[in-house]
């Protein structure tokens, strides 16, 4: 298998990004979305930043924001990489001089290529469990069997990852790379060092 890639979501605190970084991982995701129980503040995120190593990518997740709230992030934090996990349009992704990949909430019934094909200049696509209300971070997983096997970008899976289940979801889908929030959390924000530390294994392990 080529190699997957591993970020781990929903980072609020150093030590966690810390762990997370020591224990491989690629990229660590910080939640600029108030209403989300593992949002973070500008200072935060300043703060979590600051702290890494390294060849550690960082990843601004927003929802719906504004233009203006995007730049105000953006000027106070040095994020690598955007991801939009609300209901963007294309053009609202756009000219902010990052790479950035658009999260879908799969459900079933849906063309999921037809849907990832609008977002042509994103560098890759995120699959995330739909749940009615409810951006992302469900704790869900999806059907992978409703996976294109032609998407059009990069596949970045999500949705209810976990140690337990990540090895049987990267020999069935084989993406480009995995991204984790409440599997390896003892609580909603707070992470499990010794799960996040298994779930990087894990991810090695299988490659």
């Amino acid at each position: 298998m080529p190699i997957v890639r591993s970020k781990i979501c929903g980072i609020t605190r150093v030590e966690d990004a810390l762990i997370a970084a020591e224990a491989g991982a690629d990229a660590i995701g910080l939640v600029f979305y108030a209403k989300s129980p593992r949002a973070v503040s500008i200072q935060q995120a300043r703060a979590i930043v600051a702290a890494l190593p390294p060849f550690v990518t960082t990843v601004g997740l927003f929802v719906n924001a504004s233009r203006c709230e995007l730049n105000e992030a953006l000027d106070a934090v040095p994020l690598d990489v955007l991801q939009f996990h609300g209901d963007e349009m294309p053009a609202d992704c756009e000219g902010f001089h990052r790479p950035w990949y658009k999260a879908l909430r799969v459900k079933a019934g849906e063309d999921i290529r037809t849907q990832a094909a609008r977002y042509s200049r994103a560098s890759a696509i995120l699959l995330d469990t739909f749940v009615a209300g409810v951006p992302g971070g469900t704790g869900e997983v999806f059907d992978w069997s409703m996976i294109p096997v032609d998407l059009p970008k990069p596949l970045i899976l999500a949705g209810g990852l976990n140690p337990k289940n990540i090895q049987r979801a990267m020999a069935e889908v084989q993406p480009f790379a995995v991204d984790v929030s409440g599997g390896v959390e003892v609580r909603k924000g707070i992470k499990d060092a010794e799960s996040v530390r298994e779930f990087i294994r894990l991810v090695r392990e299988a490659m």
